[in-house]
């Protein structure tokens, strides 16, 4: 089995790991969809959010900007206004996803309405149309508000939720429970990769799909408490979230040994691009999907 042989591929997660992974997969077009967090409040998401209540926008920004054809349309989505005045620190791409979701019914509309501007093919879906922030509550009984403090923790939190109850953009349940895979990551663990799994009908589609799921781990530690993490803590601790197993394989140059208590198969040897060792190759990346899905689904027609 080849990626290129499979019918829908579901990616979720945020930040710059999403939108590479994406690009890396943009061969797939529309049998291809990203499902992006949407729970950032800081930087230029932060700013346009205390000011108009919306979802946030950088990482479906940062999405696009990525799936581009034209480098300058990633260059025009990612500008960000200077100096002192009224819009300084404001992102152009974020302003313009904020517009478009103004004269649109839906924010949906106004994300697939650029993505047509820019000759996308890869639908990008937010995991809600509702804005939401991400909440820890931590060992000592705290509750901690807001993505910047959560990756600001020292330890890592014991739960985490959203802090209010919101639906699922209802295309991206759709295209899940179709999925032949879900791939999740890579990026920030509490910050990208969790957030669309705490909205339940996204984590239900996720558990209720067919799918093969594949966890994509970092090359390097995060700043944040889940860089302290093994790759064994990092799936006991997600499993512990949604209180029963996802993952099917893992991507990473980091092995289980005999702390794989969930008999799972590893794929590593994944390089970094050489100026920006956080950053997966994206032909390493892909020669590494493309191991995982031999082995995901050669052992599965083996089972069958």
């Amino acid at each position: 089995m080849q990626l290129n042989n499979l019918s829908r591929v579901t990616a979720i997660g945020g930040g710059h790991g999403l939108g590479r992974l994406l690009s890396t997969l943009s061969f797939l077009k529309r049998r291809l969809i990203g499902v992006v967090a949407t729970t950032d409040n800081g930087g230029a998401t932060g700013l346009l959010r205390q000011s108009h209540h919306c979802i946030a926008w950088g990482d479906i920004r940062n999405c696009l900007s990525q799936l581009a054809q034209q480098p300058l349309a990633a260059e025009v989505l990612n500008f960000r206004f200077a100096g002192e005045t009224t819009l300084s620190g404001h992102n152009l791409g974020n302003l313009l996803l904020y517009t478009l979701d103004q004269l649109s019914a839906r924010p949906l509309d106004g994300i697939q309405l650029l993505s047509r501007l820019l000759n996308i093919d890869t639908r990008i879906l937010p995991m809600s149309e509702a804005p939401t922030d991400l909440v820890a509550d931590t060992q000592d009984g705290l509750s901690c508000f807001g993505e910047i403090h959560v990756d600001q923790l020292a330890h890592m939190p014991s739960r985490l939720r959203l802090d209010n109850d919101i639906a699922a953009t209802p295309e991206a349940v759709r295209h899940i429970m179709h999925s032949d895979l879900i791939i999740l990551g890579p990026g920030s663990l509490l910050t990208s990769v969790m957030p669309p799994l705490l909205v339940g009908d996204i984590r239900r589609a996720v558990a209720d799909s067919q799918a093969k799921v594949i966890f994509i781990d970092n090359l390097v530690a995060e700043r944040s408490p889940a860089g302290q993490l093994t790759l064994a803590q990092k799936l006991n601790w997600m499993q512990q979230q949604w209180q029963y197993p996802l993952v099917d394989l893992v991507i990473s140059n980091e092995q289980l040994g005999t702390a794989n208590q969930w008999q799972l198969p590893v794929v590593g040897d994944v390089s970094c691009e050489p100026s920006m060792p956080h950053r997966h190759q994206q032909q390493s990346l892909l020669e590494a999907l493309e191991r995982a899905v031999n082995l995901l689904f050669s052992s599965a027609s083996r089972v069958n």
